[in-house]
């Protein structure tokens, strides 16, 4: 069974602990440093990105975070999670985990009243839409080379991407019954542990 933590400072963690257990993965809040012990994978949920990064640094999760994401742990973020493993985060002024290459936007889509919902094309996730609901989300601005566009909006503004070992989405996944892009996240956490078992084993690709 796949072991993956949800960071639960704040934010939609019990929606996305709901949708791993569907999917037969242990799933557990982090709320501590020590909580990530035994993580094969990591999701940021949405919510308020200020408060979460500020309490990230109140738990000392921050340097821990940002080290097993250099360490090729699999992390997912949605809203306000993309917004804190973005390098850089146009409406955030604080100490975030800044490892993926992409610029964000918060608050791009304005203020609640302005949610809404549609249905996406993820072709990763096959020919049927994703039913994606923003929630004060953010959006894509610009990214790095190495960094792949997962979807878009009509106006060709991009929702969601993945680079290497992290996958961003500016909607919530978990506030919907379609477990796609969460079972897409397993996959790439597979890919990393059996990646990191070939190098232990002194046979990498």
């Amino acid at each position: 069974m796949k072991r993956v933590g949800v960071l639960a400072l704040q934010g939609a963690f019990i929606e996305h602990i709901a949708m791993l257990q569907k999917l037969g993965v242990q799933a557990w809040p982090v709320r501590l440093p020590s909580d990530l012990e035994g993580a094969e994978g990591l999701i940021i949920p949405g919510g308020e990105s200020t408060v979460m990064s500020k309490l990230m640094v109140e738990y000392h999760l921050l340097e821990p975070l940002e080290r097993l994401a250099r360490g090729g742990l699999p992390i997912f973020g949605t809203c306000a999670g993309m917004i804190l493993l973005a390098k850089d985060a146009i409406g955030l002024d604080l100490p975030s985990i800044g490892i993926m290459n992409i610029e964000v936007r918060r608050n791009a889509f304005g203020r609640q009243l302005d949610s809404f919902e549609t249905e996406l094309s993820v072709p990763a996730l096959g020919d049927k839409p994703f039913p994606a609901i923003f929630i004060r989300a953010p959006w894509i601005e610009q990214v790095g080379p190495e960094v792949k566009v997962l979807a878009c909006l009509p106006d060709g503004r991009a929702v969601a991407a993945r680079q290497e070992n992290l996958l961003v989405s500016a909607f919530h996944p978990e506030l919907t019954d379609d477990l796609r892009l969460h079972a897409y996240f397993l996959g790439l956490a597979e890919r990393e542990a059996r990646m990191a078992q070939e190098v232990r084993q002194g046979t990498p690709n």
